[in-house]
Protein backbone atom coordinates (compact mmCIF):
# COMPACT_ATOMS: atom_id res chain seq x y z
CA UNK A 1 0.00 0.00 0.00
CA UNK A 2 1.23 3.42 -1.25
CA UNK A 3 1.86 5.95 1.43
CA UNK A 4 -0.59 8.08 0.21
CA UNK A 5 -3.62 5.54 0.35
CA UNK A 6 -1.98 5.28 4.12
CA UNK A 7 -2.99 8.80 4.68
CA UNK A 8 -6.46 8.79 2.76
CA UNK A 9 -7.30 6.12 5.21
CA UNK A 10 -5.99 7.66 8.05
CA UNK A 11 -7.40 11.20 7.48
CA UNK A 12 -10.94 9.46 6.06
CA UNK A 13 -10.75 10.62 2.81
CA UNK A 14 -13.08 8.81 0.58
CA UNK A 15 -14.22 9.07 -3.14
CA UNK A 16 -14.09 11.53 -5.27
CA UNK A 17 -11.47 12.67 -3.02
CA UNK A 18 -7.86 11.04 -2.66
CA UNK A 19 -4.59 12.05 -1.91
CA UNK A 20 -2.40 12.93 -4.15
CA UNK A 21 1.00 13.90 -2.56
CA UNK A 22 3.01 13.95 0.54
CA UNK A 23 5.81 16.30 1.26
CA UNK A 24 7.93 16.35 4.26
CA UNK A 25 9.96 18.95 4.97
CA UNK A 26 12.55 18.94 8.16
CA UNK A 27 13.93 22.62 7.89
CA UNK A 28 10.45 24.10 7.46
CA UNK A 29 9.02 21.77 10.31
CA UNK A 30 5.92 20.60 8.60
CA UNK A 31 4.33 17.96 6.60
CA UNK A 32 2.13 18.67 3.45
CA UNK A 33 -0.73 16.69 1.96
CA UNK A 34 -1.80 17.52 -1.17
CA UNK A 35 -5.87 16.13 -1.58
CA UNK A 36 -7.50 16.32 -5.35
CA UNK A 37 -10.93 15.39 -6.37
CA UNK A 38 -11.30 12.67 -9.62
CA UNK A 39 -11.35 14.37 -13.47
CA UNK A 40 -14.62 14.55 -14.14
CA UNK A 41 -16.41 14.46 -10.72
CA UNK A 42 -19.65 15.95 -10.56
CA UNK A 43 -20.62 17.84 -6.57
CA UNK A 44 -23.90 17.96 -5.16
CA UNK A 45 -25.14 21.67 -5.48
CA UNK A 46 -24.71 23.45 -2.20
CA UNK A 47 -27.81 25.44 -2.79
CA UNK A 48 -30.53 22.78 -4.17
CA UNK A 49 -28.40 19.42 -4.08
CA UNK A 50 -28.35 18.53 -7.58
CA UNK A 51 -25.30 16.58 -9.19
CA UNK A 52 -23.15 19.62 -10.90
CA UNK A 53 -20.56 19.87 -13.11
CA UNK A 54 -17.30 21.78 -12.23
CA UNK A 55 -17.01 25.28 -12.96
CA UNK A 56 -13.39 26.19 -11.86
CA UNK A 57 -11.43 25.54 -8.52
CA UNK A 58 -9.62 27.45 -5.72
CA UNK A 59 -6.32 26.64 -4.13
CA UNK A 60 -6.78 26.25 -0.26
CA UNK A 61 -4.72 25.10 2.89
CA UNK A 62 -5.91 23.88 6.18
CA UNK A 63 -4.11 23.47 9.43
CA UNK A 64 -4.53 19.55 10.72
CA UNK A 65 -3.54 17.85 13.70
CA UNK A 66 0.47 17.88 14.46
CA UNK A 67 2.31 14.88 12.99
CA UNK A 68 4.41 14.02 15.61
CA UNK A 69 5.99 17.54 16.40
CA UNK A 70 6.06 18.47 12.84
CA UNK A 71 3.33 20.82 11.41
CA UNK A 72 0.77 18.97 9.21
CA UNK A 73 -1.28 21.03 6.45
CA UNK A 74 -4.05 19.86 4.03
CA UNK A 75 -3.63 21.10 1.19
CA UNK A 76 -6.83 20.65 -1.99
CA UNK A 77 -8.09 22.73 -5.09
CA UNK A 78 -11.68 23.40 -3.75
CA UNK A 79 -14.03 23.21 -6.87
CA UNK A 80 -17.08 25.92 -7.51
CA UNK A 81 -19.67 24.09 -9.47
CA UNK A 82 -22.15 25.55 -11.90
CA UNK A 83 -25.67 24.28 -11.06
CA UNK A 84 -28.17 23.51 -14.10
CA UNK A 85 -30.67 25.31 -12.21
CA UNK A 86 -29.89 28.79 -13.01
CA UNK A 87 -31.11 29.87 -9.67
CA UNK A 88 -28.64 28.65 -7.82
CA UNK A 89 -25.30 29.99 -9.66
CA UNK A 90 -22.26 29.38 -9.39
CA UNK A 91 -21.41 28.13 -5.68
CA UNK A 92 -18.37 26.47 -3.84
CA UNK A 93 -18.79 23.37 -2.51
CA UNK A 94 -17.84 22.16 1.24
CA UNK A 95 -14.83 19.96 2.02
CA UNK A 96 -15.68 16.70 4.15
CA UNK A 97 -12.76 17.43 6.39
CA UNK A 98 -13.39 20.97 7.25
CA UNK A 99 -15.86 23.56 7.93
CA UNK A 100 -16.75 25.95 5.38
CA UNK A 101 -14.51 29.22 5.54
CA UNK A 102 -12.30 27.54 8.50
CA UNK A 103 -8.13 27.52 8.08
CA UNK A 104 -8.70 24.15 10.06
CA UNK A 105 -9.70 20.91 9.81
CA UNK A 106 -12.15 19.14 11.44
CA UNK A 107 -10.07 17.10 14.06
CA UNK A 108 -8.05 20.24 14.62
CA UNK A 109 -10.68 22.56 15.85
CA UNK A 110 -12.13 19.16 17.76
CA UNK A 111 -8.94 19.49 19.79
CA UNK A 112 -9.02 22.68 20.25
CA UNK A 113 -12.36 22.50 21.87
CA UNK A 114 -11.54 19.75 23.92
CA UNK A 115 -8.77 21.72 25.61
CA UNK A 116 -10.41 25.21 25.62
CA UNK A 117 -12.21 23.89 28.57
CA UNK A 118 -9.47 23.04 30.58
CA UNK A 119 -6.60 25.44 29.89
CA UNK A 120 -5.82 28.68 28.94
CA UNK A 121 -6.59 29.64 25.01
CA UNK A 122 -3.41 31.87 25.01
CA UNK A 123 -2.03 28.42 26.63
CA UNK A 124 -3.18 26.40 24.01
CA UNK A 125 -2.02 28.52 20.99
CA UNK A 126 1.39 28.42 21.94
CA UNK A 127 1.17 25.06 22.53
CA UNK A 128 -0.18 24.56 18.44
CA UNK A 129 1.55 27.08 17.52
CA UNK A 130 -1.47 29.38 16.39
CA UNK A 131 -2.53 32.99 17.24
CA UNK A 132 -4.78 32.87 20.00
CA UNK A 133 -7.78 35.09 17.80
CA UNK A 134 -7.47 32.14 15.29
CA UNK A 135 -8.25 29.70 18.14
CA UNK A 136 -11.18 31.88 19.73
CA UNK A 137 -12.80 32.39 16.13
CA UNK A 138 -12.89 28.58 15.87
CA UNK A 139 -14.65 28.70 19.83
CA UNK A 140 -16.92 31.43 19.06
CA UNK A 141 -18.11 29.69 15.78
CA UNK A 142 -18.38 26.54 17.60
CA UNK A 143 -20.55 28.10 20.80
CA UNK A 144 -22.88 30.05 18.32
CA UNK A 145 -23.80 27.01 16.59
CA UNK A 146 -24.53 25.12 19.26
CA UNK A 147 -26.54 27.95 21.26
CA UNK A 148 -29.01 28.87 17.90
CA UNK A 149 -29.86 25.01 18.51
CA UNK A 150 -31.07 26.00 21.82
CA UNK A 151 -34.61 25.73 22.82
CA UNK A 152 -35.85 28.29 25.36
CA UNK A 153 -39.76 27.29 25.54
CA UNK A 154 -39.41 26.02 28.71
CA UNK A 155 -37.86 28.25 30.92
CA UNK A 156 -39.79 30.14 33.47
CA UNK A 157 -37.12 30.32 36.32
CA UNK A 158 -34.40 32.09 36.23
CA UNK A 159 -31.44 33.37 37.95
CA UNK A 160 -29.54 36.94 37.54
CA UNK A 161 -25.90 37.37 38.45
CA UNK A 162 -22.84 39.15 37.41
CA UNK A 163 -19.36 39.27 37.36
CA UNK A 164 -16.29 41.06 36.53
CA UNK A 165 -13.74 40.59 33.41
CA UNK A 166 -11.22 41.23 34.96
CA UNK A 167 -10.38 43.27 38.57
CA UNK A 168 -11.64 46.80 38.63
CA UNK A 169 -13.01 46.74 35.18
CA UNK A 170 -15.80 46.24 33.03
CA UNK A 171 -18.32 43.60 34.22
CA UNK A 172 -20.75 40.78 32.46
CA UNK A 173 -24.25 39.80 33.63
CA UNK A 174 -25.21 36.06 33.29
CA UNK A 175 -28.89 34.74 33.47
CA UNK A 176 -29.30 30.73 34.17
CA UNK A 177 -32.14 28.53 33.67
CA UNK A 178 -32.44 27.38 37.37
CA UNK A 179 -34.72 24.50 36.83
CA UNK A 180 -31.82 22.93 34.20
CA UNK A 181 -29.04 24.50 36.00
CA UNK A 182 -27.73 26.09 33.12
CA UNK A 183 -26.32 29.23 31.50
CA UNK A 184 -28.47 30.40 28.78
CA UNK A 185 -27.48 34.00 28.09
CA UNK A 186 -24.35 36.44 28.85
CA UNK A 187 -23.74 40.10 27.90
CA UNK A 188 -21.88 43.10 28.77
CA UNK A 189 -22.48 45.44 31.50
CA UNK A 190 -24.97 45.15 34.61
CA UNK A 191 -27.51 47.52 34.41
CA UNK A 192 -31.26 47.38 33.26
CA UNK A 193 -30.90 47.21 29.60
CA UNK A 194 -28.72 43.72 30.59
CA UNK A 195 -32.66 42.41 30.96
CA UNK A 196 -33.52 43.96 27.64
CA UNK A 197 -31.13 41.54 26.03
CA UNK A 198 -31.75 38.68 27.52
CA UNK A 199 -35.54 39.12 26.75
CA UNK A 200 -34.63 39.50 22.76
CA UNK A 201 -32.22 36.29 23.00
CA UNK A 202 -34.62 34.11 25.13
CA UNK A 203 -37.78 35.11 22.34
CA UNK A 204 -34.80 34.12 19.28
CA UNK A 205 -34.77 30.86 21.16
CA UNK A 206 -38.35 30.61 21.45
CA UNK A 207 -39.19 31.34 24.82
CA UNK A 208 -41.66 33.88 26.01
CA UNK A 209 -41.37 36.82 28.47
CA UNK A 210 -44.97 35.80 30.12
CA UNK A 211 -43.58 32.95 30.38
CA UNK A 212 -40.88 33.65 33.60
CA UNK A 213 -43.11 33.56 36.58
CA UNK A 214 -39.73 33.74 38.55
CA UNK A 215 -36.25 35.72 38.94
CA UNK A 216 -34.01 35.33 41.97
CA UNK A 217 -31.63 38.26 41.83
CA UNK A 218 -29.06 40.03 44.21
CA UNK A 219 -30.88 43.58 45.32
CA UNK A 220 -29.37 45.51 42.19
CA UNK A 221 -31.50 48.14 41.63
CA UNK A 222 -31.14 47.70 37.62
CA UNK A 223 -31.93 43.89 37.61
CA UNK A 224 -35.38 45.16 39.58
CA UNK A 225 -36.28 47.98 37.16
CA UNK A 226 -35.15 45.72 34.43
CA UNK A 227 -37.31 42.54 35.22
CA UNK A 228 -40.39 44.91 36.00
CA UNK A 229 -40.28 46.45 32.44
CA UNK A 230 -39.02 43.66 30.72
CA UNK A 231 -40.81 40.21 32.55
CA UNK A 232 -44.36 41.25 33.69
CA UNK A 233 -45.32 38.12 35.59
CA UNK A 234 -41.87 37.07 36.96
CA UNK A 235 -41.77 37.37 40.63
CA UNK A 236 -38.92 38.49 42.27
CA UNK A 237 -37.10 36.53 44.73
CA UNK A 238 -33.93 38.36 46.44
CA UNK A 239 -31.08 35.48 46.89
CA UNK A 240 -30.77 34.47 50.49
CA UNK A 241 -27.36 33.93 50.22
CA UNK A 242 -26.56 37.51 49.12
CA UNK A 243 -28.83 38.46 52.13
CA UNK A 244 -26.68 36.71 54.55
CA UNK A 245 -23.47 38.15 52.77
CA UNK A 246 -24.85 42.05 53.01
CA UNK A 247 -25.16 40.77 57.20
CA UNK A 248 -21.38 39.55 57.32
CA UNK A 249 -20.28 42.27 55.49
CA UNK A 250 -22.15 44.74 58.13
CA UNK A 251 -20.77 42.69 60.63
CA UNK A 252 -17.20 42.87 59.74
CA UNK A 253 -17.34 46.27 59.29
CA UNK A 254 -18.36 46.34 63.25
CA UNK A 255 -16.03 43.87 64.35
CA UNK A 256 -12.92 45.59 62.32
CA UNK A 257 -14.24 49.13 64.06
CA UNK A 258 -13.95 47.37 67.76
CA UNK A 259 -10.80 45.63 66.91
CA UNK A 260 -8.69 48.89 67.03
CA UNK A 261 -10.51 49.45 70.53
CA UNK A 262 -9.85 45.91 71.72
CA UNK A 263 -7.03 44.28 69.82
CA UNK A 264 -6.08 42.16 72.48
CA UNK A 265 -9.63 40.00 71.98
CA UNK A 266 -10.66 40.78 68.45
CA UNK A 267 -7.31 40.30 66.77
CA UNK A 268 -7.68 37.28 64.44
CA UNK A 269 -11.25 36.94 64.88
CA UNK A 270 -12.73 38.04 61.32
CA UNK A 271 -13.82 34.24 60.22
CA UNK A 272 -14.61 33.10 63.82
CA UNK A 273 -17.73 35.49 63.41
CA UNK A 274 -18.56 34.53 59.86
CA UNK A 275 -19.27 30.70 61.15
CA UNK A 276 -22.23 29.79 62.29
CA UNK A 277 -22.28 28.21 66.57
CA UNK A 278 -22.69 24.29 65.12
CA UNK A 279 -19.27 24.61 63.08
CA UNK A 280 -17.48 26.03 65.83
CA UNK A 281 -14.74 24.21 67.49
CA UNK A 282 -14.43 23.67 71.02
CA UNK A 283 -11.35 26.39 71.11
CA UNK A 284 -13.54 28.73 68.78
CA UNK A 285 -16.18 28.93 71.20
CA UNK A 286 -14.48 29.37 74.22
CA UNK A 287 -12.76 32.05 72.65
CA UNK A 288 -15.95 33.18 71.25
CA UNK A 289 -17.83 33.12 74.91
CA UNK A 290 -14.40 34.62 76.55
CA UNK A 291 -15.84 38.34 74.30
CA UNK A 292 -19.11 38.47 76.01
CA UNK A 293 -17.79 39.41 79.49
CA UNK A 294 -14.47 41.85 77.64
CA UNK A 295 -16.64 45.11 76.41
CA UNK A 296 -16.96 43.56 73.04
CA UNK A 297 -20.00 44.28 72.83
CA UNK A 298 -20.69 45.66 69.44
CA UNK A 299 -19.26 42.67 67.72
CA UNK A 300 -21.32 40.47 69.93
CA UNK A 301 -24.26 42.33 68.84
CA UNK A 302 -23.72 42.32 65.73
CA UNK A 303 -22.99 38.17 65.94
CA UNK A 304 -26.64 37.86 67.21
CA UNK A 305 -28.34 39.85 64.75
CA UNK A 306 -26.80 37.78 62.15
CA UNK A 307 -27.94 34.89 63.57
CA UNK A 308 -31.30 35.51 64.10
CA UNK A 309 -31.45 36.54 60.37
CA UNK A 310 -30.08 33.19 59.62
CA UNK A 311 -32.46 31.95 61.57
CA UNK A 312 -35.27 33.45 59.16
CA UNK A 313 -34.58 30.83 56.70
CA UNK A 314 -35.06 28.01 58.91
CA UNK A 315 -39.28 28.84 58.72
CA UNK A 316 -41.27 26.52 57.66
CA UNK A 317 -43.66 28.53 56.02
CA UNK A 318 -43.96 32.50 54.58
CA UNK A 319 -46.32 32.94 57.92
CA UNK A 320 -43.79 31.95 59.92
CA UNK A 321 -41.13 33.38 58.57
CA UNK A 322 -42.55 36.49 58.35
CA UNK A 323 -42.69 36.51 61.83
CA UNK A 324 -39.30 35.89 62.48
CA UNK A 325 -38.45 38.78 60.28
CA UNK A 326 -40.79 40.95 62.07
CA UNK A 327 -39.13 40.09 65.34
CA UNK A 328 -35.53 40.90 63.78
CA UNK A 329 -36.25 43.69 62.32
CA UNK A 330 -37.73 45.69 65.84
CA UNK A 331 -34.42 44.82 67.37
CA UNK A 332 -32.63 45.68 64.36
CA UNK A 333 -34.22 48.54 64.05
CA UNK A 334 -33.51 49.57 68.14
CA UNK A 335 -30.18 49.12 67.71
CA UNK A 336 -27.06 51.72 68.65
CA UNK A 337 -25.44 50.27 65.60
CA UNK A 338 -26.16 52.60 62.87
CA UNK A 339 -24.64 50.03 60.29
CA UNK A 340 -27.79 47.73 61.78
CA UNK A 341 -30.16 50.04 61.90
CA UNK A 342 -28.91 50.60 57.77
CA UNK A 343 -29.69 46.61 57.27
CA UNK A 344 -32.68 46.89 59.02
CA UNK A 345 -33.80 49.50 56.00
CA UNK A 346 -32.53 47.44 53.40
CA UNK A 347 -34.17 44.59 54.45
CA UNK A 348 -37.48 46.46 54.58
CA UNK A 349 -37.60 48.13 51.40
CA UNK A 350 -36.79 44.52 50.08
CA UNK A 351 -39.33 42.92 52.48
CA UNK A 352 -41.82 41.43 49.85
CA UNK A 353 -38.63 39.69 47.76
CA UNK A 354 -37.15 38.33 50.67
CA UNK A 355 -40.27 36.93 51.76
CA UNK A 356 -41.00 35.06 48.76
CA UNK A 357 -38.58 32.73 49.18
CA UNK A 358 -40.68 30.96 51.00
CA UNK A 359 -43.70 30.59 48.34
CA UNK A 360 -41.22 29.21 45.66
CA UNK A 361 -37.86 28.02 47.66
CA UNK A 362 -35.24 29.57 44.58
CA UNK A 363 -32.02 30.02 45.61
CA UNK A 364 -28.94 31.17 43.14
CA UNK A 365 -26.59 29.34 45.46
CA UNK A 366 -25.71 27.25 42.80
CA UNK A 367 -24.61 29.78 40.82
CA UNK A 368 -21.22 30.16 43.39
CA UNK A 369 -20.17 26.73 41.90
CA UNK A 370 -20.45 27.35 38.61
CA UNK A 371 -19.26 30.93 39.12
CA UNK A 372 -16.24 29.40 40.65
CA UNK A 373 -15.76 27.99 37.59
CA UNK A 374 -15.83 30.54 35.51
CA UNK A 375 -13.55 32.52 37.77
CA UNK A 376 -11.28 29.72 37.92
CA UNK A 377 -11.08 29.91 34.07
CA UNK A 378 -10.55 33.73 34.49
CA UNK A 379 -7.86 33.24 36.73
CA UNK A 380 -5.92 30.96 34.52
CA UNK A 381 -6.07 33.42 31.80
CA UNK A 382 -4.99 36.35 33.96
CA UNK A 383 -8.52 37.93 32.91
CA UNK A 384 -9.64 38.51 29.42
CA UNK A 385 -9.00 41.73 27.32
CA UNK A 386 -12.08 40.88 25.51
CA UNK A 387 -15.46 40.65 27.68
CA UNK A 388 -16.90 38.26 24.63
CA UNK A 389 -14.39 35.92 25.48
CA UNK A 390 -15.52 35.77 29.13
CA UNK A 391 -19.31 35.22 27.93
CA UNK A 392 -18.29 32.62 24.93
CA UNK A 393 -16.12 30.84 27.85
CA UNK A 394 -18.64 30.85 30.51
CA UNK A 395 -21.31 28.93 27.35
CA UNK A 396 -18.77 26.43 27.25
CA UNK A 397 -18.28 25.96 30.50
CA UNK A 398 -21.67 26.17 32.15
CA UNK A 399 -23.89 26.35 28.55
CA UNK A 400 -24.55 22.87 28.34
CA UNK A 401 -24.35 22.94 25.15
CA UNK A 402 -24.94 20.13 22.68
CA UNK A 403 -21.80 20.01 20.26
CA UNK A 404 -24.06 17.62 17.83
CA UNK A 405 -22.80 16.73 14.06
CA UNK A 406 -24.77 19.79 13.34
CA UNK A 407 -22.13 21.66 14.73
CA UNK A 408 -19.03 19.81 13.26
CA UNK A 409 -20.69 19.58 9.87
CA UNK A 410 -18.98 21.96 6.98
CA UNK A 411 -21.92 24.53 6.37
Amino acid sequence: MQPEQLFGMALGIVSPWEVKEITFSKESNRLDIYIDFQKGTQFPCPVCGKLSPVHDTTEKEWRHLNFFQYEAYLKARVPRVICPDSDCGVKQVSVPWARSGSGFTLLFEALVMTMARDMPVNVIARLLTVNDKRLWRIITAYVDAARSQEDFSQVSHIGIDETSVRKGHKYVSFFFDLARRKLLFGTEGKDHATISRFVSDLQTHGGKPEQITDAAIDMSKAFIKGIQEQLPNAVITFDKFHLIKLMNDALAKVRAEEAREFPEFLKKSRYLFLKNPEDLRPEEQERLDSMIPSQCYKSIEAYIHKLNLQNVYFAQSREEATGLLHQWHKRAVSSALAIIQKMAKTVKEHWDGILSHFDNRLTTGFLEGINSLIQSAKARARGYRNPQNMITMAYLIAGKLSFNRKCHQPT
